[in-house]
């Protein structure tokens, strides 16, 4: 609605502009083919005289004549000549239609000229000298300048109400009506029910605010969504406006921040202005953080008059100022709660906060369903699979899965969406574009063959590890040679020592694979080596699972230079250099035992591990009933088979 308004006033100021510039133009170009040539009075009875005067009009102190056409030539006289010297008539008179002007000196010059203009049988007429006087003024002055100020006025009023150079102070929100609200529901929201089920609340609070004004209960002012990115809390929040039926203003928080002091401030105002006008209404604040961050003041040494903080102070005023009995909700929406400020969070500004997280596999499933109702599905389709396989997702990551599943069908010219397009999705969203051309020499494609598929061997052989779902060595665009591929089989909210052990030894496997077949290692590990030291690293300082260490949180020993550090809000600056020689020792124990166990692994088993590259050089990719063909038989599943996670670790 915003930005048709502001298209119309732009449109209206282009046509008004163009008007004004050609009414401009005509002002300038009408003087020099109309207006009469002024020429001094002796020369203008020497024109009437010879006879080159058609017509004459005797306008108060001055007359205007009308040569005629093809005027007379004539020599001029001394009476040509000008008191300063200069000749004043032409040797020809200038083409028709050409007019004269000359200033009559007095009754003895209005007499000689009506001689004149007698003797000679031109014509002449008399006008009063302020007939007309008002049509320079107004086409010259005061038409212009009446333009100017339309113009100023119209501008003012129409850019006002929306986007553009004359509304700084004006908040730039997006105001979407209850007819555009109303498209999106609770029934296009899921994966997330416990955070619907807590808006559920604030929706019938809008739609019958006076039942709960009988109990004396006030709904909250603000609330506060939290989660991760793409997990859909934006959503939440028109879902909300659509079920209460009621007007839903949508802006973020980086809108409020400008160049100028005090503009922050006024958009805040005027914000809060707009809705209390709709009332009921929802006020929608996205990135709450880019105006709601902890003030540091005195302690960061700053200085606290700056824009952030001007428009921070006037959101908690506001936040106090209105009454929430007029049925205006704040919802906002951040994914970094922990640098809000505390101001922000007490009881009678936001008073709720709703964690939104990332869907179970069940809430991932649910999140399909929803986007998939706008693509044909195929019959092998089965989104539970397609939820399983997708474990972190969030719902934007889903709806891109599907998106991408129906461009990968509609480019092989299918009819619907089948599994395998879904599979490509999958894969194209979590290790990039397949680059089938990419030349590789054959040693290379050997070692990358004997790396993937020790992660597939030591994965399929230790008890805690995710099932392997794909091998292969195809190259993707995000600089991956290979990838093995695991679907879990379940949910996990906790992780014993056990399992993340066994996660260490299938991350170093494929780098022990190369060590094993061709007695050194390439570079093609370092993915893996980073991932198991920042695996160890949270094993020691944050989970307590170090012996030597104990059960003590140590923080990030990395971040002593951080901002946050020097605030005194991490104690990784007061570790001292002991304890941090010991932390870096217990990380490097972790993952040099992971390592010898991934090797002893797979020298046992070294005649499976040849059996899967070979197969791997010749198909590029194995799923898991492949794999599992290839590895069955040769012991590879008696530690899982036995539920025993010692049994081949060092």
């Amino acid at each position: 609605m915003d930005e048709q308004r502001s298209r119309q006033a732009w449109r209206t100021v282009g046509w008004v502009s163009a008007a004004l510039l050609a009414l401009l133009w005509l002002q300038q170009i009408l003087p020099h083919v109309d207006a009469p040539r002024e020429v001094p009075f002796s020369e203008m009875l020497d024109r009437i005289e010879a006879g080159a005067v058609e017509s004459a009009v005797l306008r108060g102190s001055e007359v205007v004549v009308t040569l005629r056409d093809p005027p007379a030539e004539r020599t001029p006289s001394p009476a040509g000549v000008t008191s300063d010297g200069a000749a004043t008539v032409p040797a020809t008179a200038p083409p028709s239609p050409v007019q004269l002007r000359a200033m009559r000196r007095g009754a003895e010059g209005s007499e000689a000229l009506i001689v004149a203009l007698r003797s000679h049988g031109a014509r002449f007429t008399f006008q009063p000298e302020d007939e007309h006087f008002w049509q320079p003024l107004l086409l010259g002055w005061l038409l212009p300048l009446l333009v100017l100020v339309g113009l100023a006025m119209l501008a003012s009023r129409r850019l006002g109400q929306g986007p553009g150079p004359l509304a700084i102070g004006r908040a730039q929100s997006k105001m979407y009506d209850r007819g555009i609200v109303e498209a999106v529901t609770f029934e296009d929201v899921a994966g997330v029910d416990e955070a619907r089920g807590e808006l559920v609340e604030i929706v019938s609070y809008l739609k019958d605010p006076g039942r709960y004004r009988e109990l004396g209960a006030r709904s909250p002012k603000g609330v506060l969504l939290v989660g991760p990115p793409g997990t859909g809390k934006t959503l939440l929040a028109r879902a909300v406006a659509g079920e209460a039926q009621v007007p839903f203003f949508s802006i973020s928080g980086s809108e409020f921040v400008q160049m100028f002091v005090g503009v922050g401030a006024a958009r805040v105002r005027d914000l809060f202005e707009q809705a209390k006008q709709k009332a009921p209404c929802i006020v929608f604040i996205d990135e709450l953080d880019a105006i709601g961050r902890a003030r540091a003041g005195a302690v960061s040494g700053f200085a606290v008059h700056e824009e952030r903080e001007q428009t921070l102070n006037q959101l908690l005023v506001e936040l106090d100022g209105f009454d929430p009995g007029k049925g205006v909700v704040i919802l906002a929406a951040t994914n970094r709660p922990e640098v809000l400020d505390a101001a922000l969070l007490r009881a009678g500004r936001f008073d709720r906060q709703v964690v939104v997280e990332r869907p179970d596999v069940r809430g991932r499933e649910a999140i399909l369903m929803v986007h998939a109702r706008k693509v044909r599905l195929g019959a092998d389709v089965v989104l539970r699979t397609i939820a399983q396989r997708t474990p972190g997702m969030a719902g934007a990551d889903l709806a891109n899965v599907v998106n991408e599943a129906a461009l990968a069908a509609s480019r092989r010219a299918g009819h619907a969406v089948e599994a395998r397009d879904f599979e490509e999705a999958v894969d194209r969203i979590q290790l990039g574009l397949q680059k089938k051309g990419r030349v590789m020499s054959a040693p290379e494609r050997e070692r990358i063959a004997f790396h993937e598929s020790g992660h597939a061997l030591v994965a399929r052989t230790v008890t805690h590890a995710d099932p392997v779902h794909r091998v292969t060595i195809i190259p993707r665009s995000i600089g991956a040679l290979g990838a093995t591929l695991q679907l879990p089989e379940q949910e996990r909210a906790l992780m014993t020592r056990p399992e993340l052990e066994d996660r260490l030894c299938v991350l170093l496997a494929g780098r022990e694979a190369e060590a094993v077949v061709f007695g050194d290692v390439s570079t093609g590990a370092e993915n893996d080596l980073a991932r198991a030291t920042e695996m160890s690293r949270q094993m020691v300082c944050r989970f307590g699972m170090s012996e030597r260490l104990g059960p003590v949180s140590y923080g990030d020993p990395r971040g002593a230079g951080t901002f946050e550090a020097r605030l005194g809000l991490d104690n990784a600056a007061s570790l001292s250099e002991a304890t941090l020689s010991a932390i870096d020792a217990e990380i490097r124990t972790l993952v040099e035992a992971a390592a010898a166990r991934a090797r002893r692994t797979l020298e046992a088993r070294r005649s499976t591990l040849e059996r899967v590259a070979r197969k791997l050089l010749e198909v590029e990719t194995l799923d898991r009933a492949e794999l599992e063909a290839l590895v069955v038989g040769d012991g590879a599943t008696s530690a899982r088979a036995a539920g025993d996670p010692g049994g081949l670790r060092a």
